[in-house]
């Protein structure tokens, strides 16, 4: 390398030589770098602490508001715990069976949201983003009033899914109390991708951590002081979801940052409505297909002998599982932004620099996680429940939940580095094949064949996860970095088409 060459990689030379901060680095910079030149090993460390940088700037945020929404539901299930075990067994099963099954839609159709607009946001048709926005929200609310029916008749669904009458009772008045959150759903989901697809990160992170410490505070008096059970619990989580909307739709309509964005309600979000549905009919299922896979196995739980302890051991360690897929979302989310840009940009190393860096920070991560589990099996327990018998149900599964977390660390973010690489299709039929014709069949088999009950079920969990994760594995290391990029570019143009983007923004 000339001398002409050596200055132009002088910045990044020195950061990797000496033990100062870190310059400002463009990818492009170490795109180069790492192209033609050999990487020494004591550069490595230097060239990771960017990339870092980097993934936790994007992540950071993204967590918060990942984790704090789900919380709501975590500590209204603990604070219903302490009702009783049938209580808790009742407020899981409409969670996880009926609110899960809303929440999974929800999610899904508005996955499709952050996708057209953060389209229209790279080709500077700020204008259509609210036109989209309003649009998801039609369709939410028209899915909100379809599932009103299924939460309002929970208990005869419950029953038919082989749910104990009581349990379903409980299920009813649970499920009930939420029918004002399906709505706070269809306007949130809609609302969040909306900011989401324009960097708007931090103000929803505050939102949600503002809105949970005062949910825990409205649940405690609900519950413990004015003793509205169950019910009030339901339509406490409600209230607070109601109160994100609120902040949401103040910020855009108010902040400075959606000017251009937000133009206003509109008639024009009812044109073009058909193909925007497909693209979100598309987006739930692919979504859904996961979301859908844990609590499934949970609703087969309830059939089992003794519904109510395999109902409430297995919840508690769901919704600890839960957490921390919620954690690892955020960051899979910041993986498949730094994927995708590095392809968008023409730089494979660079994108598989930021695999690397992601996925060993993740399994860093999960170690931890796994290793707290195991040190606190039965403190994690006693904060849901005081009944014994559920207590050593949970100690009994934490061992399975520890490996379920680890696995945790890396399913999520391989699928995030999959959707980032344009991979969802594909990723679609191997969750379909894994979870669903290979896991569940196990996991029903080992628990109502075997004596392993419970624990049998979670083993069927861990074989779909795990026989998925084997397979983007394999993905991932066949890839070939410079063929996504060729990849990338020609989705980039076709997205880019003014055309098509008109035909599904409908301006």
């Amino acid at each position: 390398m000339g001398s002409e060459g050596a200055a132009e990689y002088r910045p990044l030379l020195l950061g990797l030589d000496s033990h100062s901060r870190m310059p400002d680095l463009s990818s492009a910079m170490v795109e180069e770098f790492l192209e033609h030149r050999p990487v020494a090993f004591r550069w490595w460390p230097r060239l990771v602490t960017w990339e870092s940088r980097l993934l936790w700037l994007l992540s950071g945020a993204s967590i918060v508001v990942s984790i704090f929404n789900y919380m709501l539901s975590f500590v209204t299930l603990m604070f219903s715990g302490h009702l009783g075990a049938l209580a808790l067994a009742g407020a899981s099963i409409a969670s996880v069976g009926i609110q899960g099954l809303a929440y999974g839609i929800m999610l899904g159709m508005a996955s499709a949201v952050q996708t057209v607009c953060g389209q229209a946001y790279g080709a500077k048709k700020y204008a259509a983003m609210g036109i989209i926005c309003q649009r998801a929200i039609v369709l939410h609310l028209g899915a909100a009033v379809i599932l009103t029916f299924l939460y309002w008749y929970s208990s005869p669904i419950l029953r038919a899914m082989g749910q104990s009458d009581s349990i379903a009772e409980q299920g009813q008045i649970f499920a009930r109390g939420l029918i004002p959150q399906i709505y706070a759903f269809a306007l949130s989901c809609p609302m969040q991708r909306f900011l989401q697809a324009q960097n708007i990160v931090n103000p929803l992170a505050y939102m949600s951590v503002g809105v949970f410490l005062l949910h825990i505070l409205l649940t405690w008096i609900v519950v413990y002081v004015l003793n509205y059970g169950l019910l009030g619990a339901a339509l406490t989580l409600s209230l607070s979801w109601w109160l994100l909307v609120i902040l949401n739709a103040l910020y855009i309509v108010l902040s400075p940052s959606c000017k251009e964005t937000w133009t206003g309600l509109s008639t024009r979000a009812f044109k073009g409505i058909w193909p925007y549905f497909k693209l979100t009919v598309a987006s739930a299922v692919m979504l859904c297909l996961e979301i859908w896979y844990n609590q499934g196995l949970v609703l087969i739980s309830g059939l089992l002998s003794n519904p109510t302890i395999s109902l409430d051991s297995i919840s508690i360690c769901m919704n600890y599982l839960n957490w921390d897929m919620q954690f690892m979302l955020g960051l899979a989310a910041a993986a498949s932004v730094r994927v995708s840009n590095e392809l968008g940009a023409g730089h494979p190393s660079v994108a598989k620099l930021s695999v690397i860096v992601v996925n060993g920070t993740s399994i860093f991560i999960s170690i931890v996680f796994s290793a707290i589990v195991l040190i606190f099996r039965v403190g994690l327990s006693k904060l849901f429940t005081n009944d014994y018998e559920v207590i050593q149900a949970v100690s009994v599964l934490t061992p399975l939940l520890a490996i379920s977390v680890f696995l945790n660390g890396i399913q999520p973010i391989l699928s995030g580095v999959a959707i980032g690489s344009g991979w969802q299709a594909v990723v679609a039929y191997v969750n379909l094949a894994a979870y669903y014709i290979i896991g569940l069949p196990i996991g029903c088999v080992l628990g109502f064949k075997t004596s392993l009950g419970v624990a049998g079920i979670w083993w069927g969990m861990i074989i779909g996860v795990l026989l998925q994760t084997a397979t983007l594995i394999i993905l991932t290391a066949r890839t070939n970095w410079n063929t996504e990029v060729i990849k990338a570019a020609e989705r980039l143009k076709k997205s880019s088409n003014e055309e098509a983007l008109d035909l599904i923004a409908g301006v």
